[in-house]
């Protein structure tokens, strides 16, 4: 299956799909109507304490018809629906389940293989393939994406995710210019003009995407976020509430897996600018975190990584021209601000919050963010490897 973001050089959309994501799938198979009639009933079955209950009644044989000639983007939006059902149902209690039943376990770990993808809710279902423009003529804004699917919906989560659907957007431009210049560091036709334009256009990109990021604040609360929002995206691995992870009921035969959550870690924007201005992670736990999180992209997002980091020279370039050293470390600045401002977005959200359980869920670990990772650290550690990273250190 060729990946919605191959590596033939044509981006139209940065790392959101270059079609609207399905909203819901023009197919009267019975299980397929079950389906979304569940993932949309998830914040009332959240409220009610009932997603178990509703889930439990599927009959074995759920979703067990032919998937083969379903198309990429069929499928994609298969996986947000199993992904919200499967998480709703494991962390739809004060405790946790144990086990994914079969009924959804089975055609979701199918439908994630047939992706690339692991079974587990992450940054590509969660964001990239669920959201819609509400006016089909009109462009990617924050006044005009509106989510597919939610957990217990409302307008924290809503612009939780709405926010990076926008940064994703925004981010386009940074990552076509990006590819273009791993693309004539790969043909051996770079030249000073050219370069200059492309880095340009990444920093006037990161720039709007930190102006989006930093309006998070304006509808989404802290803590909302951390008791209504957070609970349901987390995973199975390094996760003291799943310390041994979770079972696939008639999957990998029967033995529990170990998978991340969601996490902004899996976007693809920062690694791939990474990737491009050589940016370079110390062989450590958080290198092998970083890599780890590529698994969770999806596979045309991993390829066109690894092509730029196989092809960019673009620091030693730089090195040998002295007058494009300044946009080189504005764009390096850029990063920076968005991975401070990350990090300020953490301390406030996750780490100045209780973990009182509530109704709807602990928000869990303050030292743990959903990745499994203490990110507190981590976030510190990339945004000062991204500052090492200029060549002007004064």
């Amino acid at each position: 299956m060729q990946s919605y973001l191959s590596l033939d050089k044509t981006l139209f959309n940065g790392f959101l799909p270059n079609t609207e994501p399905l909203y819901h799938l023009d197919d009267s198979n019975k299980d397929v109507l079950k389906l979304r009639e569940l993932t949309l009933a998830i914040p009332k079955l959240l409220l009610t304490n009932k997603i178990r209950n509703q889930v439990d009644k599927l009959p074995s044989s759920f979703f067990s018809h032919d998937l083969s000639n379903y198309k990429e983007e069929e499928l994609r939006s298969l996986n947000v629906q199993f992904s919200f059902l499967a998480h709703a149902y494991v962390w739809g209690d004060l405790n946790p389940s144990k086990v994914l039943p079969a009924c959804l376990a089975k055609p979701w770990v199918k439908i994630s293989e047939m992706l690339g993808r692991p079974a587990v809710l992450s940054y590509a279902s969660y964001c990239l393939d669920n959201w819609h423009k509400i006016d089909a003529g009109e462009p990617v804004s924050l006044d005009n994406v509106a989510l597919n699917y939610n957990f217990l919906g409302g307008i924290d989560e809503d612009w939780f995710v709405t926010i990076h659907v926008c940064i994703e957007s925004e981010a386009k431009l940074a990552i076509t210019s990006a590819l273009d210049i791993a693309v004539a560091f790969e043909n051996d036709s770079i030249e000073k003009n050219f370069l200059s334009e492309k880095l340009t256009t990444i920093k006037e990109s990161m720039m709007e995407v930190n102006h989006i990021f930093r309006k998070m604040p304006e509808k989404c609360d802290p803590y909302i976020y951390y008791h209504r929002v957070r609970p349901y995206i987390f995973g199975w691995k390094n996760n003291p509430d799943l310390p041994d992870g979770l079972i696939y009921e008639d999957c990998f035969n029967n033995e529990p897996q170990l998978y991340r959550g969601e996490t902004g870690a899996q976007s693809s924007i920062v690694p791939t600018l990474d990737a491009l201005f050589n940016v370079v992670h110390e062989r450590d736990e958080l290198r092998e975190y970083l890599d780890e999180m590529r698994l969770y992209m999806p596979p045309g997002h991993r390829e066109l990584i690894e092509y730029v980091e196989n092809h960019s020279k673009l620091k030693g370039f730089i090195n040998d021209n002295e007058d494009l050293k300044q946009v080189y470390d504005d764009c390096l600045q850029e990063i920076s601000i968005f991975r401070t401002q990350h990090l300020q977005y953490a301390a406030d959200y996750i780490h100045s919050q209780n973990t009182k359980s509530t109704l709807f869920g602990s928000g869990g670990s303050k030292v743990r963010g959903t990745g499994g990772t203490p990110f507190m650290k981590y976030l510190k550690k990339h945004r000062d490897e991204t500052d090492k990273s200029k060549l002007d250190q004064d």
